[in-house]
Order: structure tokens, then C-alpha cells, then sequence
């Protein structure tokens, strides 16, 4: 089958293996050979590929850049792929949300991150929809091989879409130093809390890399998307305190899962992956295998040939 990704940051290419901001987008593209072409009706003409499938990842903000028309033209089945949470398009102005949601009709089928997405989507009337799980190509890179205790890692900013506050409250019961990535989201006044340090930014490659001087992950985030970060966690064998909703932290982190809002929880299992060595290495190795038998590159392409008979 021949297939092609198409967004408003494509540029009608081949990604290279070892691209350094391989997220999971350019992940899902490296996996299937295909290429990222642009949206943008001004440059269309460069496109002279015909496919089989063409898998439209409508732009935050701006669903009536897309050219249905003219990606009909192009592929033979269009399938629409979820871009961040599925109430994401309920911040559009009026008309952009009834675009968005005939976009959605008006596709083959549907492309969705979690299982519990399928309902929502099959809600507003969508006839096919299948989850497309996360994926990371980790080429040239090495996951982490010894523990150190001193550090946590939360997973975002001080925003209602990261739940940094969250993350927060619950890191600051360990006695380790807390760190936090810079995310697009981050407020100025966030490099004065006096106890998170804040890496700079990054690119993809660069943060995987990065994630190895970590031990604990922290992410109580309940905007419910792709679930990166827990994934790239569980390529260290890091375990993640997460809210349950996103496959990747309910399919990988067992036993590190909480409720939405249930901090008490989670401030209970992330001391005791501080303080219960047996725990820690229980929830290590569960989070190994589990990411080994559902997000590597050779576990995704055999799922993905099973939600495309």
C-alpha cells in the first residue's frame, strides 16, 4: 500500500531515520515509508504521487486549510488522524468547529490515540475510527542502563493542558531534585520557582537522550493525546506516575496509573518508588517488556496491518 501523511508542516518528503525532531508523527511516516506532504493549497502542484491512502492531520486552529478536493485527487482512501485531544476543536471559533466536524465525516475512516477516544469520535457520527498508536524511531540512540536516584522529571509546564501544578505538588514529596522540560506552553514566571530546574529547549533526539539522568516521571496531565511522554519513559525502563486515559500510561505503567485527580495516590506510589527498592525495580522491568511487546517499530507495524485488514 502506498501511503502518504499529509499536514501544514509536511514538505512532500521522505523523513531520514535519524531526523532529530522524530516525533511521533515523523515516527508513524518512518514505519510506513511515507512521505509528510503539505496542506497548503499554494504549493500543491509539487505533489505528482498518486496513493492509496492518504492520512490528513488537520492543522490546530486552521481546519479550512485543508483541500479536500484536491487530497481526494491524490489518494484513493483519506482518513482523518486525531491532533491533540478530541474536545481540542470545541476552542475554535463557531464555523471552524462545524468545518472540523465535517471534516471528520467527510473521511473514509478515522485515526484516533486512545481507546477511549473510539466512543467519542463514533459519537459525532464517525462510521470507522481505529486507534493508531504512538510511536518513537530511536535510531542511534541508547536507553539508559544504570539508575540515578537523585533526580524526578515531571512532565510539562505550569498550564491547565500539562498539569505541571499537579506534577508538581506530587514530585515535591521525594527527596530528589525535580526537573522539567520547556514545553511551548511555559509561562515566565515559572524559572522562579526556586525548586524545578528547567532544561532548555530541545530537539526530540536530544530529549530522549536527555531522559536517561532520570529515574521517577511524573505527569499528571489530563489533556489526553498521544501520551509521549510516558512512551519515552518506557524506552528507559523509567516508570511514570500518570492519569489514566492515555493508552500509553494505562498499557505500559501497570502499577504507577492513577485516577484523574487522585493526587493522595500518587503521592503514595511515587514515594514508594522512592523508598521500596523492590517496587521500583517491579514497576522497571514491567514497563520493559510491556513497551518491547507494544511500541517498538516491528509491535507497531503488525498492529497497524491489524486495524488495516
Amino acid at each position: 500500500m502506498k501511503i502518504s501523511f499529509f499536514s501544514e508542516t509536511g514538505n512532500n518528503q521522505k523523513y531520514p531515520r535519524d531526523f532529530p525532531n522524530a516525533r511521533t508523527e515523523v515516527g508513524w511516516c518512518l514505519a510506513l515509508d511515507a512521505p509528510m506532504c503539505h496542506l497548503n493549497p499554494s504549493i500543491k502542484d509539487r505533489l505528482d504521487n498518486d496513493y492509496d491512502l492518504g492520512i490528513v492531520i488537520v492543522p490546530k486552529n486552521n481546519p479550512e486549510k485543508i483541500d479536500w478536493d484536491w487530497v481526494r485527487s491524490k489518494c484513493k482512501n483519506v482518513a482523518v488522524m486525531q491532533e491533540g485531544p478530541h474536545w481540542f476543536f470545541q476552542d475554535y471559533t463557531i464555523d471552524k468547529q462545524f468545518h472540523y466536524y465535517n471534516t471528520l465525516l467527510e473521511a473514509d475512516w478515522v485515526y484516533c490515540h486512545n481507546e477511549s477516544d473510539v466512543k467519542y469520535y463514533k459519537g459525532l457520527g464517525c462510521k470507522d475510527v481505529r486507534v493508531m498508536r504512538s510511536l518513537m524511531i530511536p535510531d542511534g540512540l541508547e536507553p539508559r542502563v544504570e539508575h540515578n536516584k537523585d533526580n524526578v522529571i515531571i512532565g510539562g509546564n505550569f498550564v491547565s493542558w500539562y498539569g505541571g501544578f499537579d506534577s508538581y505538588i506530587v514530585a515535591r514529596e521525594l527527596d530528589k531534585d525535580i526537573w522539567a522540560p520547556s514545553m511551548g506552553r511555559k509561562q515566565k514566571l515559572e524559572d522562579e520557582i526556586k525548586d524545578i530546574n528547567y532544561l532548555p529547549y530541545m530537539s526530540w533526539r536530544d530529549w530522549i537522550d536527555e531522559l536517561k539522568h532520570f529515574d521517577i516521571g511524573i505527569h499528571l496531565m489530563r489533556t489526553h493525546a498521544a501520551g509521549t511522554f510516558a512512551m519515552n519513559l518506557a524506552y528507559h525502563k523509567i516508570p511514570c506516575v500518570g492519569y489514566r486515559g492515555l493508552d500509553a500510561q494505562d498499557k505500559i505503567h501497570l502499577n504507577t496509573t492513577v485516577e484523574v485527580g487522585d493526587l493522595v495516590k500518587a503521592k503514595d506510589i511515587t514515594l514508594r518508588l522512592q523508598n521500596d527498592k523492590d517496587f521500583y525495580n517491579e514497576c522497571s522491568e514491567i514497563v520493559g517488556e510491556r513497551f518491547n511487546q507494544l511500541y517498538t517499530e516491528e509491535k507497531w507495524l503488525k498492529n497497524w496491518e491489524k486495524i488495516n485488514k
